[in-house]
């Protein structure tokens, strides 16, 4: 269980932002290690997400059964297998909140937050959260991480980019965000899909400061990622 630093209390949870982007298992990889990390989180579902969510699972998220819907998710793995990961969503350890919900916790600074993930973020939100947008819960959260000086990371999902998509994440950057490609590595001695999901997730938590154990760490050494294949 990770310390309470000055100014947090006994439950400042990372705000997890889930965009429309395709990409819903890095988010389930990230929610998995900050449970295992001992950190709480308040989860935050966009309606677009939902769709994407269906699309790619098959599961339905549902406001009045998030927690069995959450469960059902988390459980996942990269490849759609359920059953692979048991992971207790139980207790104070999550809340959900209505991405409609503006008057959520998440939307007023005095709310207590480590900060905020956002995997993936979509272009759209990309650029909601750079030009202030606040359409949603998700939109104005972020403006409140950023305004508050704490960390937003950004995981960006899209290929190619445009230049105005290219505009809004410089303006992230300059705002204080860390923009983070869902840019899988191969070094580490992926021999599965989960691999590849593991390290995008495990490079969004080393931005938040998070310690895990999801991928290998490049130690100089070439070849370290073959070895045992």
């Amino acid at each position: 269980m990770n310390p309470v630093k000055p100014g947090e209390t006994s439950r400042t949870p990372w705000i997890v932002g889930v965009s429309g982007a395709s990409g819903t298992p890095y988010a389930a990889a990230v929610l998995r290690a900050l449970l295992a990390a001992g950190e709480s989180v308040d989860l935050v579902v966009s309606r677009a997400s939902r769709l994407t969510l269906l699309d790619e699972t098959g599961i339905a998220f549902r406001d009045a059964h998030w927690r069995d819907d959450l469960r059902e998710w988390l459980g996942r793995g990269a490849d759609g297998k359920p059953g692979t990961f048991q992971v207790d969503v139980d207790g104070e350890c999550v809340r959900y909140w209505s991405a409609g919900d503006l008057a959520a916790g998440p939307s007023s600074g005095s709310y207590p937050a480590k900060g905020m993930l956002i995997v993936p973020a979509s272009t759209s939100c990309a650029a909601g959260v750079a030009l202030g947008l606040s359409k949603d819960l998700l939109q104005r959260a972020a403006s409140v991480t950023l305004k508050e000086g704490r960390r937003l990371v950004v995981a960006v999902r899209e290929t190619p980019l445009s230049g105005q998509t290219l505009k809004h994440l410089v303006a992230l950057d300059e705002a204080g965000a860390v923009v983070l490609p869902a840019s899988p590595a191969f070094y580490a001695g992926a021999t599965h899909i989960q691999d590849l999901v593991d390290f995008v997730a495990g490079r969004v938590l080393d931005a938040a400061g998070v310690p895990h154990g999801l991928y290998r760490r490049w130690e100089g050494e070439l070849g370290g990622g073959t070895r045992g294949t």
